[in-house]
């Protein structure tokens, strides 16, 4: 069935976008059929029914290119220990101690409460790296129970590692390998779930993936031809460690084991050197950046713009953050310009550039339609603003009004694949209220299981 969206601001995002007054899209089951002025529109499907933006901008749904489920019961969660004073401290005394307290009904929750903020925010898109040491088995298959429930698209990932032994990482390799097959199976099957999710390999980071363990992943992807999701060079410790115990860079380690590539996504490469640069850039490996957690764990500012000079393919990531990603914008649009000390670095294309153009992408190596852009034969992510701009905007102004007018905030209506998710900022699929309480009640069991590593850590 076709059905419209009616007299709009419609923001293609197209490069170049087009801003059309008054515009229309027709959307034919999950995809876009044609995007003109509500005239054009109506003319060529003038008995389908309409949703009537009534004049208000019309965008693609937002994409994030790096997040983390698994992250949501650390919001509020008393820390006994002394605050953290480095990197490593942090993942040590905060995130590995948190993956390792989620089990089944931790991992549900923490993805759904993710999803409904995505919803709000007019996120469509969410490329997930999850991980629970004490719940690998069948994880992504909670995780993907959750986004179908959404109805949001996702691609998920579980992230291998040898931190917590031998038995952990064989765990991780196979949950990964498992679900790429079944999402293989339910798009060979025409089975619906294919079309919203898409699987990657998962690897946590270098420094925690010994050589016997990347070895066989990379095996593993290789005989699947997939490529993987992994954060590269974070901190200063991950390229201390490389030199150290591999004698060369993260970047070249990862080379030569044969993770890089042109379906390979890095998250973050905030240390990396020109050398890195140009071998990621000459693999083709897509690169994500998160401005707000890099501030917040204070490992620094990634080489952005050295990155896209080279010929790599940056997108915007949230590392778990709010799925706000017109605040995920703005910190990029800020942090390069103090970072430099250079009001002209950073401008307003660029990031709507790897907010929109990289993003996208970034999500063509896991779906076959386009996800943002608002054209024909792209996918059917639609969100509707009510924001109201004062001065004009135009197609040639439209990133700066991104950049200091538009947010999360003035989300009105989310459509993924066709599927009206929220209108009027009523949620559709999910029972928001039901799902935050159900959180809170378990939230306190987390963090009790939290505590108790913590205290059995500190005992060793």
């Amino acid at each position: 069935m076709t059905w419209l969206i009616t007299h709009g601001r419609v923001c293609t995002m197209e490069d170049p976008p087009r801003v059309l007054e008054d515009g229309a899209i027709a959307i034919d089951g999950d995809l876009i059929a044609m995007v003109g002025t509500t005239a054009e529109v109506r003319a060529r499907y003038p008995d389908a029914e309409a949703l009537d933006a009534g004049g208000q901008l019309v965008l693609p749904g937002s994409i994030c290119a790096h997040t983390h489920f698994y992250g949501a019961f650390a919001r509020g969660m008393p820390l006994h220990d002394e605050p953290p004073s480095n990197f490593p401290h942090i993942l040590r005394r905060l995130w590995w101690r948190l993956d390792r307290a989620l089990d089944e009904k931790a991992v549900r929750l923490s993805a759904l409460v993710c999803l409904i903020d995505a919803i709000r925010h007019g996120t469509t898109t969410l490329i997930d790296h999850h991980a629970s040491p004490s719940c690998i088995d069948g994880s992504l298959d909670i995780l993907a129970e959750a986004v179908m429930e959404a109805g949001l698209r996702a691609c998920l990932c579980y992230e291998v590692t040898d931190r917590n032994g031998p038995d952990g990482a064989r765990a991780g390799i196979e949950e990964n390998v498992r679900f790429l097959r079944q999402v293989r199976e339910w798009r060979a099957a025409g089975d619906p779930r294919g079309a919203f999710l898409a699987a990657s390999f998962g690897l946590h980071a270098a420094f925690t993936v010994g050589p016997e363990t990347m070895e066989r992943a990379v095996a593993e992807a290789r005989a699947l031809e997939v490529g993987f999701h992994i954060h590269v060079a974070e901190d200063a410790a991950d390229e201390g460690h490389s030199l150290t115990v591999y004698g060369v860079r993260t970047v070249e380690r990862l080379a030569r084991e044969g993770v890089l590539g042109p379906q390979t996504l890095c998250a973050h490469c905030v240390h990396v050197d020109e050398a890195e640069i140009r071998l990621l850039a000459r693999t083709g490996s897509k690169i994500s950046h998160q401005p707000r957690s890099n501030m917040n764990n204070a490992v620094g500012v990634a080489p952005v713009e050295a990155m896209r000079r080279a010929g790599a393919i940056v997108g915007l990531g949230n590392d778990g953050f709010s799925n706000n990603m017109f605040a995920e914008m703005k910190a990029a649009y800020l942090v390069h310009k103090v970072h430099a000390r250079d009001p002209r670095v950073m401008g307003a294309e660029e990031v709507i550039a790897m907010a929109y153009h990289g993003n996208a992408c970034i999500a063509s190596l896991f779906w076959p339609h386009p996800v943002g852009v608002l054209s024909p034969g792209a996918y059917a992510d639609i969100i509707l603003l009510d924001y109201c701009p004062y001065t004009p905007l135009t197609a040639e102004n439209l990133a700066w009004h991104l950049i200091f007018g538009i947010d999360g905030s003035h989300v009105t209506t989310t459509v993924c694949g066709g599927r009206v998710l929220m209108k009027d900022r009523q949620l559709l699929t999910l029972d928001e209220e039901r799902i935050a309480a159900e959180a809170r009640a378990y939230a306190p069991v987390i963090w009790e299981r939290f505590q108790a590593i913590a205290e059995s850590e500190r005992s060793l």
